[in-house]
């Protein structure tokens, strides 16, 4: 039995992004196929055609973007039977697509997202993420970067919860959005040192498999659910030590993306009872003996 985290990024400009998220969904392999088939059933009732059969891919900065909210809201009514057909019209032949077509090809767009998360949790499917502040300190070493690694523990705690609560183990199989060849490589290579060469790694090597898959992401569901989150994360969910402002239109999504959360209970700090959750806030991405140096 395996569990596929699939994995994508929002904001690594760190130009206009509140936040850097690598975020993550977890589906076990026995739900994947039905949690894409309702996906591909969602499209189809949302767009009036499979959205992605175009040019356009479900990303958050085509479904989630401040205009698309700005179209939700024109003054013009739409009822709800007819969304699907007015959005396939502004899809089919955009140049001449008039203000109902927009507005309805906004609702759809807004629509199919939280469809998106509200499949994702009747699968059970978990996400999770690691969101950077935009100023964090770099780290200078060539090793695989913290908001990586946090990913990894995150998943392979999930793992061992699976396995202790079901009596079942699974394999963790990691897929990310593909790169360009030379970050893909680097990437490849700092996660096998990562697995072979540190401690922590070669002890979640035994849960996760080390050798990460790349894919299309315009090819592959998971990682377009993957870039929602990250995008969602990054906008509109927000904790106590997050003090970037988000956009308040997004409030109904980044709940459900926060109730697709996990948490664990380990010993840390000297506690027994101590709560983490598969969302990590960093605020700096250099190693222990690099703060450590520059103090």
């Amino acid at each position: 039995m395996a569990y596929f985290l699939f994995i994508d990024e929002s904001g690594q400009d760190r130009r206009n992004s509140p936040y850097e998220v690598l975020a993550g969904i977890a589906i076990k392999d026995s739900e994947l196929w039905a949690v894409v088939r309702e996906l591909h059933s969602a499209e189809v009732a949302c767009f009036g055609r499979r959205y992605s059969d175009g040019p356009s891919e479900l990303k958050g900065t085509k479904l989630l973007k401040t205009k698309v909210f700005h179209h939700a809201r024109l003054n013009v009514q739409i009822a709800d039977d007819q969304i699907a057909a007015l959005a396939k019209e502004a899809l089919d032949d955009g140049p001449n697509a008039k203000v109902i077509n927009l507005k309805a090809l906004a609702l759809a767009k807004i629509k199919y997202v939280k469809l998106v998360f509200e499949i994702c949790a009747r699968h059970n499917c978990v996400a999770i993420a690691s969101i950077v502040e935009t100023d964090a300190a770099a780290t200078e070493t060539d090793g695989l970067r913290k908001d990586y690694a946090y990913l990894f523990e995150r998943f392979s705690y999930f793992l061992e919860d699976e396995a202790e609560q079901n009596y079942e183990r699974h394999q963790g199989v990691i897929v990310f959005d593909e790169l360009d060849k030379a970050k893909s490589h680097l990437l490849i290579d700092q996660t096998h040192k990562y697995f072979k060469e540190t401690a922590t790694g070669r002890q979640r090597s035994s849960s996760i498999v080390p050798e990460p898959f790349f894919v299309h992401s315009d090819l592959t569901t998971g990682v377009q659910i993957a870039d929602l989150i990250a995008y969602t994360i990054s906008w509109g969910w927000r904790f106590a030590a997050m003090t970037k402002p988000c956009r308040e239109e997004l409030a109904e999504l980044a709940r459900q993306v926060g109730a697709l959360r996990y948490r664990v209970i380990r010993n840390r700090n000297g506690r027994a009872d101590f709560q983490i959750w598969s969302f990590a806030h960093i605020r700096d991405l250099r190693t222990r003996m690099e703060r450590e140096g520059s103090e």
